[in-house]
């Protein structure tokens, strides 16, 4: 076969209908019990397997465009957002597995969906948020499937074994996500203290995590983006406790590594992390872990490093700015999951410049801590226009101070603190520091350079405009969550 444009098969194309490229043969063709024949290679056919049944469903129902909840709206419409929630959303919500055949939202969360109607509406309310944000035509579709999500789930909550299900949880967290993004922050921090209550019925989060990953992941993950603090303790080093377990990388008996650092004045609990992660990265060069082991592996030691900054002990800007670095560049290596993190991404490098300005001399000695800290307040700040100038200044001042002729000079330093070798790190922090040194070889001025663009991630729900939707009810029709699940 060659690859055209038109992928669908011959019959939904005469038909002029919606294919969903199912091999051998399509959903609508097996209903219609026609031939179905492609005239061209679908790129992206996904396979029917058990990733669209819910539990329990015979394949005599293999169509996932059949065998769904009931909803209020249109057929046709309610067929298009299940479309664009299998073959766009699910992996904007987690990029970190981009396989139709192991994504957990594909194989996990959508089964799950089809046989409870409150996750199926909240999943339909992503598609559907992500469509009418393109369309720019007003939310009214989402804003019914927010009714009956908040109806659905209130039922559920009100039923102590309902409560506690997987579905549940997912449901309230993605509801935190959707009313964080609409800017209905105090309704969105209201999900968050339900899911907390739901999360102590189960155990502990380390109890949700052994029978339901994906859960407890995003529970855990969606919750400090929320909230801008941690709202789950951690395991300690050995995987001892209720809370967010560490990788078993993690918990290996840490090899003697060259300590570069080890006069620098660094609390324990910051250098603890610091270390463990330069030997876990330095195991990664031989055995590399996959995506999801970096996402547990951010989640673990994000948590331990903010949890251990609320404490009472008043730690020197040192540690803060080692601390928070290491923050922000586990948020960067890994990306944006679930949806944008950039709102706590801005409030961190704004931490990070407050101890920069307040640290002046102890760096002095320790000019590969400099470089760290300027390339990594570089990527994080790229969407702030302040903050990416004052880092642009000190990473000139680092680059100046050490003579830094190339990339090349600049890795070298980076790679002394912490650096993770990835496919794409390197294409992250170039750009960055490239500019510098074009600009310093053309003898080109500070207000001449402009600022790089740096890839980015799909998110699984984007930032909607402050007040958008409306959140005022109208004739009874429910746009916010607020109170009525039941949390309030």
């Amino acid at each position: 076969m060659r690859h055209t444009l038109r992928r669908s098969c011959s019959a939904c194309a005469k038909s002029k209908h919606s294919c969903d490229l199912g091999t051998p043969r399509c959903s609508r063709c097996v209903k219609r019990k026609v031939q179905c024949l492609y005239a061209n290679e679908p790129l992206t056919a996904p396979q029917k397997k058990t990733i669209i049944l819910p539990l329990g469903t015979r394949f005599s129902s293999v169509d996932p465009f059949e065998s769904y909840p009931q909803t209020r709206l249109p057929r046709g419409h309610v067929q298009r957002l299940i479309h664009s929630f299998l073959h766009k959303i699910a992996f904007q919500y987690y990029p970190l597995d981009l396989s139709p055949t192991s994504n957990p939202f594909l194989v996990s969360w959508w089964p799950q969906a089809l046989g409870d109607p409150a996750l199926f509406h909240v999943s339909l309310q992503t598609a559907c948020l992500d469509e009418e944000l393109l369309a720019q035509r007003g939310f009214q579709a989402s804003t019914v499937l927010m009714a009956d999500s908040v109806a659905l789930l209130r039922r559920k909550v009100e039923d102590s074994a309902l409560a506690v299900q997987d579905g549940t949880m997912n449901s309230v967290i993605t509801l935190a996500a959707i009313e964080f993004g609409k800017g209905n922050t105090r309704v969105s921090e209201m999900h968050v203290a339900g899911v907390k209550r739901l999360v102590d019925l189960r155990g502990g989060i380390s109890s949700v995590r052994r029978t339901s990953p994906l859960t407890a992941r995003m529970v855990s993950w969606v919750s400090l983006l929320v909230m801008g603090h941690p709202q789950f303790d951690t395991q300690d080093d050995a995987g001892i406790g209720d809370g967010i377990p560490p990788i078993p990388e993690w918990r290996l008996d840490l090899p003697i590594l060259e300590d570069r650092l080890g006069n620098l004045n660094i609390d324990y609990p910051v250098k603890n992390v610091l270390t463990r992660l330069r030997c876990v990265f330095e195991r990664a060069q031989s055995a590399p872990f996959p995506n999801t082991r970096l996402h547990d592996l951010t989640c673990f030691a994000v948590h331990r490093l903010l949890l251990t900054a609320a404490g009472a002990h008043v730690s020197s800007p040192t540690t803060e700015c080692i601390r928070y670095g290491i923050v922000l560049y586990m948020f960067i290596i890994q990306g944006p999951t679930y949806f944008s993190h950039a709102a706590l991404m801005n409030k961190l490098v704004t931490n990070l410049r407050q101890h920069l300005e307040q640290q002046q001399f102890e760096f002095a000695a320790h000019q590969d801590v400099n470089v760290w800290l300027a390339a990594v307040g570089l990527v994080a700040s790229a969407n702030n226009t302040a903050h990416y100038e004052w880092f642009a200044e000190r990473a000139r001042a680092a680059s100046a101070s050490l003579q830094l002729r190339s990339w090349t000079d600049t890795l070298s330093c980076i790679k002394r603190v912490l650096w993770l070798e990835r496919v794409h790190s390197e294409g992250i922090f170039r750009p960055h520091w490239d500019m510098f040194f074009i600009s310093s070889h053309n003898d080109v001025t500070t207000t001449d350079i402009s600022q790089p663009t740096t890839p980015r991630s799909l998110v699984a729900i984007r930032s909607l405009p402050r007040g958008s939707p409306p959140g005022k009810k109208q004739s009874g029709v429910v746009t916010s969550s607020m109170d009525v699940i039941g949390f309030g």
